[in-house]
């Protein structure tokens, strides 16, 4: 990995980025936060994710009448520590051509706060920065929500929750 190049290869999991935060919440709360859809939408760009959260069944990530964002398969779901989903992005016909890859949330209890690490994997080679580019943001969404129970403010963390009136 160099300054250039914000992802590497790691033997058979493609193209990999890891992202880690610590969150001052419970494992039950960050994981309702995951995939509650009316949370998820105040910390992930106004964009909504709704799923019966059970293995093999499918997610969708919209702004319904504006925009699609995502969808994929619930590939493991062990509430509250460990969810793996196929993505597959659908903003652009730039992202579509990436295909499918994968993103791993994994919750770990400590003391009184939780670690979360997503691992998006399994991206192409010189993978499309538009496909990882956002991590940080919904991240940091994720945790000024549970700290704060405050929306971020940020222009591109507000970006379709306008459309939607949110």
């Amino acid at each position: 990995m160099n300054e250039d190049q914000p992802y590497t290869v790691v033997g058979g999991r493609g193209t990999i980025t890891v992202f880690e935060i610590y969150i001052k919440t419970t494992p039950e709360r960050l994981w309702e936060a995951i995939t509650d859809e009316e949370m998820r939408k105040r910390y992930s760009f106004g964009v909504a994710t709704a799923s019966d959260w059970t293995q093999g069944s499918e997610y969708k990530s919209a702004v319904p009448g504006v925009i699609d964002i995502a969808s994929g398969e619930n590939v493991e779901v062990d509430p509250p520590r460990r969810l793996v989903q196929t993505f597959t992005a659908l903003w652009s016909e730039d992202v579509q051509r990436e295909g499918t890859s994968r993103v791993t949330w994994e919750i770990e209890p400590v003391g009184d706060s939780c670690r979360l690490a997503v691992t998006h994997d399994q991206l192409g080679e010189g993978a499309n920065s538009e496909l990882y580019g956002g991590w940080p943001m919904i991240l940091s969404g994720l945790k000024t929500l549970l700290e704060t129970g405050e929306n971020l403010t940020t222009p591109g963390s507000l970006r379709y929750s306008e459309a939607q009136g949110s």
